[in-house]
């Protein structure tokens, strides 16, 4: 007969093994798969400071997957000149390859144990470079070139909306070619309701799912409004990323999101992994039973990195 140290013994392993959730396992699966990933706008300081620095300490914390960020030497002209000009303002001027060649950047992360699956560009180079942009995607191992935001001038009204879905399409089409796929990353704009509709729910709705996919960030999506949870519930197979952060309060813009106006608030309401308010059990959970492939953390030029990143791997890797 068991002793009775012997049966609590028992009894605790096995309410242990009970209480793992189903969240534990799905992390549990993406740490085995390698797949917890990181943007690199959340360190581009750092990064145009000291490349290597910043390779070894996202190596130390825990990140496989990289997302990097444009523009590089193929982007074209006005998009180089716009990243210049915004670097002086936010105090750094690092992006794409950061003054290294794609080889070395890729051996680079090859010896930190670290891959690259996509990038993020803008829309110019999407329309107008698509040759280069493959090229250097076969050299990097890029599967996604994704395009971060639109440009004002470009969604303004619905109309605007429905054609840059049609633009979209193009983009998606001339991607394929090359052997890869095009994504969109919303921001918080194009989620609030206009006249009874969701533009970006236009885009979803008019661009072909063979050539056109999603990257979620599911902080500028609760800002605008939308429960992350019921967009991927709604669109499955069509996110096939997603942008990891919270949120400390939960809010929403005071206007359309359209602008600085209504962005600049809510940066200080970004918080790393566990620390905030968003279900992101949930939304991880869900995200994976709808086909999202890649997790990359992004914490927009975050303050002290080393904490805030190690608490976001942590919890995502380990805590849940």
């Amino acid at each position: 007969m068991a002793t009775r140290r012997e049966f609590l013994k028992n009894t605790s392993l096995a309410a242990a093994a009970m209480a793992v959730s189903p969240m534990a396992e799905v992390m549990a699966a993406l740490k085995k798969e390698n797949k917890l990933g990181i943007q690199l706008f959340s360190i581009p300081k750092m990064l145009s400071e000291d490349y290597m620095a910043g390779m070894k300490m996202l190596q130390e914390l825990g990140y496989k997957e990289l997302e990097l960020y444009g523009p590089y030497p193929f982007s074209v002209e006005k998009a180089r000149k716009g990243w210049e000009a915004a670097g002086k303002m936010l105090g750094f001027s690092g992006s794409g390859y950061f003054g290294k060649s794609a080889q070395e950047v890729k051996k680079i992360l090859a010896d930190h144990g670290l891959s690259t699956p996509g990038t993020h560009t803008d829309l110019d180079t999407l329309e107008q470079n698509m040759g280069a942009l493959g090229e250097a995607s076969h050299t990097m191992g890029w599967k996604y070139v994704t395009l971060p935001a639109i440009p004002d001038d470009r969604r303004k009204t619905i109309d605007d909306y429905k054609r840059i879905a049609d633009a979209f399409n193009k983009i998606g089409a001339e991607a394929k070619k090359q052997g890869i796929r095009f994504g969109y990353h919303n921001h918080g704009y194009g989620i609030k309701p206009v006249d009874g509709v969701r533009p970006l729910e236009i885009i979803l709705k008019n661009t072909d799912p063979s050539l056109v996919f999603f990257e979620m960030d599911i902080f500028w999506t609760t800002c605008g409004g939308a429960d992350p949870i019921e967009l991927l519930t709604k669109y499955p197979n069509r996110y096939k990323m997603l942008h990891l952060k919270d949120m400390k309060e939960k809010k929403q813009f005071t206007g359309d999101g359209g602008g600085m106006g209504d962005w600049m608030p809510m940066f200080s309401l970004m918080a790393s992994a566990g620390d905030g308010v968003l279900d992101l059990q949930g939304i991880v959970k869900k995200a994976k039973e709808v086909g999202v492939e890649h997790f990359f953390v992004e914490q927009d030029m975050v303050a002290n990195p080393h904490v805030a990143l190690k608490r976001s791997s942590d919890y995502l890797t380990s805590k849940i």
